[in-house]
């Protein structure tokens, strides 16, 4: 049964357009770091990190500075974010999006697509792993590039069973809200243990310039920035930095 559900996701994956991992390894080729950067509201850690500006406009800004892609976290309850959210960056910017939150069912899937996102997260650690695979598959039906985020080895070898291409590993444990001192020292460790030509994505912890760089270095295409992206005194030059 499931050598049958691989064979069918590895027919699926040649058959869908993906402009999400596209867009990551076209801005790696060309020399830059791609810099996923995250339209975050708010953070359970860190509190409100808009601070009064437009994440809409910024999303902009950052377009205009070269972000290859975005993601949107849309969590309302400890995030502060939306579908609608969602759906007014895809708008304003064009850019591929991923769309992060809690994806537990089919629904959630449907909305995302509907809401004009490129790719979905979806989160082994907090999924049984069946259905963690219903979502992925019905996810390549629906045209949603999934990103397969794991935190541990286990979850490593999961995603390698399942054939994922697009993986993001979170330096930070999402079961206690990312509060924990995850660094980019994770994606080290468990970099060597994914699964070969794999698209790989840091997420989380990635506090500095030199934590992006030491994420690339070790074998990722990407990184995800969110926090320390909206804490700098300046947006902008701080994504700039980021990249290179």
């Amino acid at each position: 049964m499931l050598s049958v559900f691989l064979l069918r996701v590895s027919v699926l994956k040649n058959k869908m357009n993906t402009p999400f991992s596209h867009n990551l390894l076209t801005a790696k080729q060309n020399g830059r770091i791609p810099v996923i950067a995250d339209i975050k509201c708010r953070s359970p850690q860190h509190g409100d990190l808009l601070r009064g500006r437009d994440p809409v406009a910024c999303a902009e800004m950052l377009t205009q500075c070269g972000a290859p892609a975005l993601s949107v976290v849309t969590e309302s309850l400890r995030f502060g974010g939306s579908l609608a959210l969602l759906e007014r960056v895809v708008e304003a910017t064009k850019l591929p999006i991923l769309r992060k939150d809690f994806v537990e069912t089919s629904d959630d899937l449907a909305h995302t697509r509907d809401s004009g996102a490129a790719a979905i997260l979806l989160m082994i650690s907090v999924l049984p792993e069946k259905t963690f695979e219903t979502l992925y598959e019905k996810s390549l039906d629906l045209g949603l590039e999934p990103l397969v985020e794991v935190h541990t080895l286990e979850e490593m070898n999961i995603a390698k069973r399942l054939g994922a291409t697009l993986i993001g590993i979170n330096n930070k444990d999402i079961t206690q809200w990312e509060c924990d001192d995850g660094t980019v020292q994770t994606t080290q460790r468990l970099v060597r243990h994914a699964p070969a030509g794999a698209t790989l994505v840091s997420e989380s912890g990635i506090a500095t310039p030199a934590d992006a760089r030491a994420a690339i270095h070790a074998g990722c295409t990407a990184v995800l920035v969110g926090t320390a992206l909206w804490q700098a005194p300046d947006l902008r030059q701080a994504f700039a930095e980021f990249k290179f």
